[in-house]
């Protein structure tokens, strides 16, 4: 199916996430043209991300994001304020990746309907 046919792909953009999930995960980031620091992802979704980032970032920049026991995600910096920075991935994140970091994460389960 074509990107911009895609249900999945045009829902995810429209409101700019999915559910958004509150968390701590400890995560390195890295700002294109910079090097990678430690930071703590606050928030998740499958079409981006909140975190700590001790840089500061501009609406724009490319960055990516490093979650444990994962390869490294792109992402484009949406917005940038004190010290947290958010940013929507450049590849939807897979809800089967997604929901395996909610588990990780977090003590609730997470249950995915299925229509």
């Amino acid at each position: 199916m074509p990107p911009d046919t895609d249900p999945y792909r045009i829902a995810a953009q429209e409101d700019r996430s999915g559910p958004r999930t509150r968390l701590t995960i400890p995560a390195t980031l890295r700002a294109s043209g910079g090097r990678a620091f430690q930071s703590v992802v606050h928030d998740l979704s499958i079409s981006g991300f909140s975190a700590a980032s001790i840089n500061r970032m501009h609406e724009g920049q490319m960055c990516w994001l490093t979650l444990p026991g994962l390869e490294s995600l792109q992402a484009e910096v949406v917005w940038w304020d004190n010290c947290v920075v958010g940013c929507a991935f450049t590849e939807l994140l897979s809800p089967i990746v997604h929901d395996n970091v909610l588990q990780r994460y977090t003590n609730a389960g997470v249950y995915r309907q299925t229509y």
